[in-house]
């Protein structure tokens, strides 16, 4: 009991037992001084209960333990994460040259302007540096996963790790469509063989039948010889190659129509001239469509449907005339008239002698290399810019491949030394891709954006091919999303015009824009447009441009990127200006803080298809 009674701690209390001595037990911190120890109302000796008071200070002293260790908390956070002490630095004179360096190179950085970059890219990318490159990336033979596209292939990538471009290689394996060396191509008129044409079409089906003269091969030529009553169905018909029309859409066109086989040649004052190309109505390697061709990957067995089911064939101006002066037939229309000399040109038809063409190229598994290397960007280096040039070509293809290649490996350079010596520092990344199979179709550069696909189209900015950027010396065509015209007509208003190209002292654009610069210099982008795959295929927005001769449609001045390499450039000044464009381009899109994509160019061209929506409507109403 007397256990019980030590923790009841509520009041004081007495206690006796039978008149003995008595035990009063008291809490101090419980009871008033001056209270007294019975409570009216209550007996003597009995326990008395009042209420515990408030205990205000507990809460007091949890707020204050709350502070305190919210404090120790603040402290321990910024011991750890301060910067560290620097090291005192010492007055002598060399300490003070290296801090003042340093300061300075801080100060660069910041300090280029557009007029400071654009200066620096015109001292560094000149036209001796581009002569003595072109002499070292010239190949005699570079076809797509050759001997020489591979040592040129390692000349890039060497070239890029000595600019410490942290270079990498994207292999592929795909089949490509090669003549048979056992087995050649061959053209017969009647029992006489005509050629075994070295030149020849990469995907062409593997016929004898009638010939008749088609001129391009255009939708407005097909019709014309329609309304003149030519049969096309079973025949061979003969084209002339044009800038205007791909071969491969040259083709299509034709096959539409039931013809058995297409033979194409250009024509040109060299009347042995080969042609080469590609009748793939597509890009990529058309056995793997939509799909990357890695490390021999297994697929469903498909084709892509932009394969041709008739023979094509190219032939020189040489053969042409052969044929040409035996197939007979009704005169042709005076648009049909070619330049090939003694030729009367004849459409042919019923009347005209029997053409055999036999096609017997074969399909080779091929592996190529992709090679590319990076610039990257100081503030956003996971957005990037794409400068890409295919490096393979039919012959020494100077028009294609080798000029496009010097100047990626230029620019790479000068890019690289403005960087590391002139305090040029890009917002954004720069990428340098150099592209194997370009030839057939741009293989390499489509089967990289099908591997990548998921990644590439939020990441790459804008895609600036440099495939058959210097053909001629007359005017500047180019093929663009709308996004980059403004871009574009900017660029060539802050460029000089090239040495020897139009007027000094004037623009590129002064000498090139006319009254109208969208209809002098934008072309629609063709499916063999080396950008296309990059617009049509990832969204990417994509420009290509170049230099052309005057337009005289059916001369080879627009077909000399499918020749074998025999027009060569004999004014570099024009190569330096299209660099210095393409330079341009890039660097205004990794330099700038907002990108310099115009939106509002989309309202012409969507404009301008409604309105031919609106006409076909229309057409095809009074049709019914």
């Amino acid at each position: 009991e007397s256990i019980f009674r030590m923790f009841e701690r509520y009041s004081p209390f007495t206690l006796q037992s039978d008149g003995e001595s008595h035990v009063e037990v008291k809490l101090s911190d419980d009871i008033d001084d001056h209270a007294p120890s019975e409570q009216a109302g209550q007996p003597g000796g009995s326990p008395s209960y009042r209420p515990r008071p408030k205990r205000n200070y507990r809460m007091c002293y949890l707020a204050l333990g709350i502070l305190f260790i919210f404090i120790i908390g603040y402290l321990i956070g910024y011991v750890s994460h301060r910067s560290p002490l620097q090291e005192p630095i010492s007055c002598d004179s060399e300490q003070k040259e290296g801090v003042a360096k340093a300061v300075a190179k801080a100060i660069v950085k910041y300090s280029l302007s557009w007029t400071n970059i654009t200066s620096l890219l015109a001292r560094r990318l000149t036209p001796d540096a581009f002569n003595s490159r072109l002499s070292d990336v010239e190949q005699t033979d570079h076809t797509a996963g050759s001997t020489g596209d591979n040592i040129l292939g390692n000349h890039v990538l060497e070239s890029f790790k000595r600019l410490e471009m942290e270079p990498w290689t994207d292999t592929h394996y795909v089949q490509l469509q090669m003549p048979n060396s056992e087995k050649p191509n061959r053209v017969l008129i009647g029992q006489d063989e005509v050629c075994q044409p070295k030149g020849y079409l990469a995907y062409s089906a593997t016929g004898k039948a009638k010939a008749v003269y088609g001129n391009y091969g255009s939708q407005e030529d097909l019709a014309l010889l329609q309304t003149l009553k030519v049969e096309l169905n079973g025949t061979v018909i003969l084209l002339r190659a044009s800038g205007q029309i791909s071969l491969a859409q040259q083709v299509a066109n034709v096959a539409a129509l039931g013809v058995s086989a297409v033979l194409i040649y250009p024509e040109h004052k060299t009347e042995t001239t080969e042609l080469y190309g590609h009748v793939h109505l597509g890009s990529g390697d058309p056995y793997t469509p939509g799909f990357p061709s890695f490390n021999h990957t297994q697929f469903p067995p498909t084709q892509s449907s932009g394969l041709p089911n008739v023979l094509a064939q190219s032939i020189t101006a040489q053969t042409a005339v052969k044929i040409l002066k035996r197939i007979g037939g009704p005169d042709s229309p005076p648009s049909f008239k070619g330049k090939l000399d003694n030729v009367k040109y004849t459409l042919g038809g019923a009347s005209s002698e029997d053409v055999t063409v036999e096609v017997n190229n074969v399909l080779q598994d091929t592996e190529i290399h992709n090679v590319f290397g990076v610039i990257k960007g100081f503030i956003e280096p996971d957005r990037y810019v794409v400068l890409g040039a295919q490096r393979d070509a039919w012959g020494p293809g100077y028009a294609k491949a080798t000029v496009g290649t010097t100047l990626l490996l230029e620019l790479a350079r000068a890019v690289s030394e403005m960087v590391h010596t002139d305090g040029f520092r890009p917002r954004r990344s720069l990428v340098f891709a150099s592209w194997s199979a370009g030839e057939y179709g741009s293989v390499g550069a489509t089967e990289w954006l099908e591997g990548y696909l998921s990644s590439l189209d939020r990441r790459v900015v804008t895609y600036i091919s440099l495939d058959g950027v210097v053909t001629g010396n007359y005017a500047v065509n180019a093929s663009a999303s709308p996004l980059l015209h403004s871009l574009l007509e900017r660029t060539m208003k802050e460029v000089k015009n090239p040495i020897g190209f139009g007027e000094s002292g004037k623009s590129l654009y002064d000498h090139v824009a006319g009254v109208n610069f969208e209809k002098a210099v934008f072309k629609p982008m063709q499916m063999e447009d080396s950008a296309y795959p990059f617009l049509a295929f990832s969204g990417i927005p994509s420009l290509s441009f170049r230099f052309v001769s005057q337009e005289v449609r059916g001369t080879l001045s627009g077909l000399d990127v499918f020749t074998d390499g025999s027009i060569t450039i004999s004014n570099t000044g024009v190569a330096t200006g299209a660099g210095l464009v393409a330079g341009q381009l890039a660097l205004r899109l990794v330099h700038d803080h907002v990108l310099y994509l115009d939106v509002l160019r989309y309202r012409k061209v969507l404009s301008q298809s409604v309105v031919n929506i609106n006409q076909l409507v229309v057409f095809y109403d009074n049709q019914i």
